[in-house]
């Protein structure tokens, strides 16, 4: 049983599996058109073999400081197969060069300038070093709220973002991306997902990453195929 102390990631990972398809069965889709990526964020590397055990291999971090470690510490304890980083917060242009090698997708791809580093870096890469997907799959941030603390691109600055990433060698394009406010209700953000919906189809795009803990049921019924969920499966972060 992937279980730890008292937190059991197995239960915890088949109950989200399960709401996950709910919101499939309300919006008349198949589950497996949704990917769950579980956020271990803040939580210890035992956690992240605890949720590859429950068979959730799709795991998502938002620092470089914490992704390095974990990535190496999860390749060196043998653990089989190996999970499947995404990198979803925002990347540092100083940082691409350490993560690149070890992320199976980017989740916050939120400026020309980041497209450019990630060609100039993934050009570079020799010596051993190679990246796990080339072209690295790619999801373009877009700020549909408009929140000033939050990163991504406005909707319309999404067009200049996207050709640039188009034109990249090394990015493959999956689709879009974005972190909607915490209202409390989740049915408030509907909107927000509809929109990011609504600019993907716009621009010829399939995938969506959207939805977290608070909200993940709501993004799926418009249209998510990928969620990113961490205290329903992780619990609370630790202080």
């Amino acid at each position: 049983m992937a279980s730890t102390g008292t937190l059991d990631i197995s239960a915890n990972v088949a109950a989200v599996r399960a709401r996950i398809a709910e919101a499939c069965d309300r919006a008349g889709r198949d589950p497996a058109t949704v990917t769950l990526v579980a956020v271990s964020k803040g939580h210890p590397v035992a956690l992240v073999r605890a949720a590859a055990e429950a068979g959730c291999l799709d795991l998502g971090e938002n620092r470089a400081q914490e992704l390095l470690p974990k990535a190496a510490e999860a390749a060196s304890s043998g653990l089989i197969p190996l999970p499947r980083w995404h990198f979803i917060g925002h990347l540092q242009r100083n940082k691409v060069w350490d993560v690149l090698p070890h992320i199976a997708a980017l989740h916050s791809l939120d400026s020309v300038d980041l497209v450019r580093e990630i060609e100039q870096r993934a050009g570079g890469l020799d010596a051993g070093i190679r990246l796990p997907r080339y072209p690295l799959p790619c999801y373009l941030e877009v700020n549909v709220a408009g929140e000033a603390q939050k990163h991504g691109v406005t909707p319309d600055a999404l067009p200049d973002l996207l050709r640039a990433a188009q034109a990249c060698e090394a990015i493959e394009v999956r689709g879009l991306m974005t972190v909607a406010p915490h209202l409390g209700d989740p049915e408030r953000v509907r909107p927000v997902f509809r929109a990011l919906r609504a600019l993907a189809e716009a621009h010829g795009l399939d995938e969506l990453s959207m939805g977290m803990t608070e909200d993940y049921p709501v993004a799926i019924e418009e249209g998510a195929t990928v969620v990113r969920v961490g205290r329903a499966i992780f619990g609370a972060r630790p202080a």
